[in-house]
């Protein structure tokens, strides 16, 4: 017995070595992180597992309710849908009135739940606001211009940010969700997150091909925060956060180093992510101001030629409701902000789903559901 013990221990302890000098130890904080700290897998709630950066908010300007304010009945079938995939939040804005909210699980108006990919989406608002101020002649400037290290890489040397938003960089890495050795999953719990960025080679030529990456996400927030030597947090809190008067400060959460996580994890409420929905369906103006330039708003809701689904990291609606035109901004495990601009409507929902059936465009068909049961109710 004594040997076998020993022999176990033995292959337990190279087994530990083999991950690390693999690469792989994130695999270790990660475990200790969630035992420690909650849910095993990535969460809405994973707002205090990890360092964050406030994004402060200063005047609170709080929805004006709708007359028919929650007086609305959800359908059986949008009910069954919300049970099935665990809903944690759902709000409509109509007319710029909040119309209806609910919540589940313990959360409430006030609780900050993580926006996964849909932060890929501000990120596009901030490229627009980064030309607007002057640190970025547009979207075809060179990414080599910021990160000179670029242009010694034969298909490195043309990448532009517009092939980071429109994930068309062509970077040796594979979207996977489905393992601990993934990248992404290296990405979620990993130090320091710019080491890992440029260490990922860029395999095709930019610009020639579809292929989402949430590395070309982490590189262009890498961008922003250089030309604007500000973080991310802060630039998002002076340009988005305070005048569109959130009710509440958010989090951006950060690796060990400080670095935001741009390709995911701003916490905020639903009630202020109602809020940038409806800033991008007014394209780009907000109580009189134009807080984003209406030309790039255009611009950054148009699909490209190799995926009509998939525009400046929101995804288009066209042909997912026949009637409808939409777009929205899509987070892991089912987060939503949709934006209905014939009906005038916000729709936000968060939850925690890993099942959802998609179209061919890998569109969730969830945000068909919500549309449909949503915009016929009023």
């Amino acid at each position: 017995m004594k040997k076998i013990i020993t022999g176990f221990t033995v292959g337990i302890s190279a087994t530990i070595a083999l991950i690390y000098l693999s690469g792989y130890g994130y695999i270790f904080k990660a475990i200790g992180i969630n035992l420690k700290k909650g849910s095993f897998a990535p969460s809405i709630d994973d707002e205090k597992k990890f360092p964050s950066r406030i994004i402060a908010n200063l005047k609170p300007n709080v929805w004006k309710k709708n007359i028919n304010y929650n007086k609305h009945h959800l359908s059986k079938r949008l009910t069954d849908e919300l049970k099935k995939t665990r809903t944690s939040s759902l709000l409509v804005i109509k007319d710029n009135q909040l119309l209806y909210e609910k919540y589940w699980k313990d959360h409430n108006s006030s609780s900050l739940m993580n926006s996964f990919s849909m932060a890929k989406g501000f990120l596009a608002i901030l490229t627009g606001r980064a030309i607007d101020d002057g640190y970025l002649e547009s979207e075809d400037q060179l990414i080599s211009t910021v990160f000179p290290e670029y242009k010694k890489s034969s298909y490195g040397k043309h990448l532009t940010f517009r092939h980071l938003l429109t994930m068309q960089a062509g970077f040796d890495w594979d979207e996977e969700y489905r393992h601990p050795f993934a990248e992404n999953s290296k990405q979620y719990f990993v130090e320091d997150l710019a080491k890992q960025a440029f260490s990922i080679e860029i395999k095709n030529m930019p610009g020639q091909k579809y292929e989402y990456q949430s590395v070309s996400a982490q590189l262009l927030g890498m961008a922003l925060t250089k030309i604007t030597g500000k973080h991310l947090s802060d630039y998002i809190s002076e340009k988005i956060w305070i005048p569109l008067g959130m009710e509440f400060p958010a989090k951006w959460s950060t690796d060990e180093k400080g670095m935001e996580k741009a390709f995911c994890c701003v916490h905020a409420t639903a009630r202020d992510f109602a809020k940038i929905g409806q800033l991008i369906m007014q394209n780009g103006m907000w109580e009189g101001k134009q807080l984003i330039n209406a030309e790039y708003c255009k611009r950054m809701l148009k699909p490209t030629e190799q995926n009509d689904a998939f525009c400046y990291t929101i995804w288009a609606g066209e042909g997912i409701n026949k009637e409808k035109q939409c777009w929205f901004f899509y987070g892991f495990l089912g987060q939503f902000i949709i934006m209905i601009p014939e009906k005038k409507m916000v729709i936000v929902k968060t939850g925690l789903y890993n099942k959802l059936e998609v179209d061919q465009k890998k569109r969730p068909l969830q945000v068909q559901i919500l549309i449909d049961e949503l915009t016929s109710m009023c």
